[in-house]
């Protein structure tokens, strides 16, 4: 059953070489901002600056406790090469609660 406030979350943002994505997802991991990032890479087709345009990407699907994700968002900030990155936060409404306590511990820290 879902829980009333969802406490965990996961968070997508892309990037755009799979060294970019390792390192981000190194540097979210120590610092306790995520629990586990899982790397795929992907095409994406959008607008920018009135172009439509296509290319490679690496899609970061990032898991992380609430409490973190201010912090979160300026980490990714800091350490991406994109003038617009993506940050897309989505609630995880239901899961297995050992799985999400994992994360719980995976993020645990002062936020």
């Amino acid at each position: 059953m879902p829980s009333p406030t969802p406490r965990h979350g996961v968070v997508l943002v892309t990037t755009d070489s799979e060294a970019a994505a390792q390192a981000l997802a190194r540097a979210l991991i120590e610092k306790r901002l995520a629990a586990c990032v899982n790397i795929f890479p992907i095409q994406s087709v959008y607008r920018w600056q009135g172009e439509i345009e296509q290319s490679a990407e690496w899609q970061l699907l990032i898991k992380t406790d609430w409490a973190c994700l201010d912090k979160l968002q300026s980490a990714i900030c800091q350490h991406h090469s994109y003038d617009l990155p993506e940050i897309i936060a989505l609630p995880i409404e239901a899961g297995s609660e050992p799985y999400l306590a994992w994360i719980s511990q995976g993020t645990a820290q002062d936020h």
